[in-house]
């Protein structure tokens, strides 16, 4: 949820009118608008690229995961493997254009522990996976966008790691 929704929320649940501190969050949240959408629309302008990178990153650290017997073995269970790197890119540009990590949290988190021990894809691989994949995307970024999508890559290993 946005900030502008949740203070909207807020404040009608307590049947007020949003603080100043409030309407002084929804402003810096507008200001930063501009810079959110543009990391999104890099990100999303090289999925393909982004993703190529950080798959053969991911297959020089850890080539175990395409050797006979490993989790990305094949072409149909790498094929899978990209498609996850896809959609976590596509939920971390969620998360930058909300300004909020809530969405990384209930679509994408929830739960994504047991799916993969449930899957017998180790865990610590993917948290792996998602440091290539923030290498990657962080590479096409300036310093500004970087410093304010790094944290959205973060959340998301931490949450893994845990």
């Amino acid at each position: 949820m946005s900030v502008v929704s949740q203070v909207i929320l807020n404040a009608d649940d307590e049947l007020r009118y949003p603080t100043s501190g409030e309407l002084q969050g929804i402003q810096d949240f507008l200001q930063t608008g501009p810079q959110r959408l543009g990391i999104a629309q890099v990100l999303a302008e090289n999925e393909k690229k982004i993703v190529d990178r950080a798959s053969q990153a991911l297959w020089r650290r850890r080539p175990d995961f395409i050797a006979p017997g490993g989790n990305a073995y094949g072409q149909k269970q790498r094929a899978l493997c990209l498609r996850d790197y896809g959609w976590y890119l596509r939920l971390i540009t969620y998360g930058i254009i909300s300004g909020d990590k809530d969405p990384i949290e209930d679509i994408g988190l929830v739960g994504v522990r047991e799916m993969y021990n449930a899957l017998d894809v180790p865990v610590p691989g993917m948290v792996a996976a998602i440091e290539c994949l923030k290498d990657a995307s962080l590479g096409l970024l300036t310093e500004d966008q970087a410093v304010e999508a790094a944290p959205y890559f973060d959340y998301i290993i931490q949450a893994m790691s845990s």
